[in-house]
C-alpha cells in the first residue's frame, strides 16, 4: 500500500524531530522542509539535514528567505539574545526571540509544497504548553490557519484534498515530548536547540530554549546529549 505523503516543518530541535518521528510512525512518507531565514546561525539547518537523512525522508527541502530585512526579533536582528531567564518570566510576555509572522510564513511554504505533492497532512511541532509564549504555537491560530489554507488552495477549493495543520505536541510539556521521542528511538544528540551557540555550535545553555531544553530532559529523567559551553548545566557531558 502506497504511503501518505506528509509535509513536516524541521527546525532541527527536538520538538520538530519528534513530530518527524511520530509522522514515520503513522506510516507517512516524509517530506522535510527547513527554512534559511537569516536566523543568528545555521547550526539548526545542518541538524535538519541529519534528521532528515536519519528518519529517511524523501526529499529534504531548505528555503532561503531574508527575514533580516524586517528584523524585529533577536534571532533575525541586532537584538541581544535573552539570558538566564526563569521559565516563569518566559511565560509572562512574547520574547523578543519572537520572529514576527515566522510559523505563518513557513506554513505558507508549507501548504503550497503539500499542494504539489499532493499531501494532505502538513505537521508542525508547536507546543502551547511548555514553551516561550509564542503567539504563533496557539491551538486557535492552527485551526485558523488550516481554515485558510483549505480556503487558498486550488485543491482545497476544488475539494480533492483536505489540509490538515497536524500538531500532535501542542498539549505535552516539554518532558513528555522528550519521553515519546526516546520510546520512538530517537536519537536527541543529532538535535539542535540554541538560540545563541558558539562558534563552534555548542549551546550556550543560558538562552530561553536551552533553559526549555534542559528542564524537559531532566524532568524526563533522561540525559541530555547536548554539548553545552557552560559546565555548569544540567546535563553536561
Amino acid at each position: 500500500m502506497k504511503k501518505p505523503n506528509a509535509v513536516i516543518l524541521s527546525s532541527g530541535g527536538i520538538d520538530s524531530t519528534t513530530v518527524m518521528a511520530i509522522a514515520k510512525n503513522d506510516g507517512y512518507k516524509i517530506f522535510s522542509l527547513s527554512f534559511f531565514y537569516g536566523q543568528r546561525h545555521s547550526f539548526e539547518l545542518e541538524a535538519a539535514k541529519k534528521v532528515a537523512e536519519d528518519f529517511g525522508a524523501a526529499k529534504h527541502l531548505i528555503v532561503n528567505i531574508d527575514l533580516k530585512k524586517i528584523g524585529g526579533s533577536a534571532l533575525t536582528d541586532n537584538i541581544e539574545v535573552p539570558k538566564t531567564r526563569n521559565v516563569e518570566t518566559m511565560g509572562s510576555d512574547i520574547p523578543i526571540t519572537y520572529v514576527p509572522a515566522r510559523n505563518t510564513i513557513f506554513l505558507s511554504y508549507a501548504i503550497a509544497w503539500a499542494e504539489v505533492l499532493s499531501a494532505s497532512d502538513i505537521f508542525i511541532g508547536v507546543n502551547a504548553v511548555d514553551y516561550s509564549g509564542y503567539p504563533d504555537c496557539r491551538p486557535e491560530y492552527i485551526e485558523a490557519f488550516e481554515k485558510m489554507a483549505n480556503l487558498a488552495t486550488k485543491t482545497g477549493v476544488e475539494g480533492t484534498t483536505k489540509i490538515k495543520i497536524k500538531t500532535p505536541l501542542i498539549k505535552l510539556t516539554k518532558a513528555q515530548i522528550i519521553e515519546k521521542g526516546i520510546e520512538l528511538g530517537i536519537d536527541y544528540s543529532i538535535t539542535h536547540s540554541c538560540y545563541d551557540p558558539s562558534i563552534e555550535g555548542r549551546a550556550c545553555g543560558q538562552c530561553d530554549s536551552c533553559i526549555l531544553r534542559e528542564k524537559g530532559f531532566s524532568e524526563a529523567g533522561v540525559n541530555d546529549p547536548t554539548r553545552y559551553i557552560l559546565e555548569n548545566s544540567i546535563n553536561n557531558p
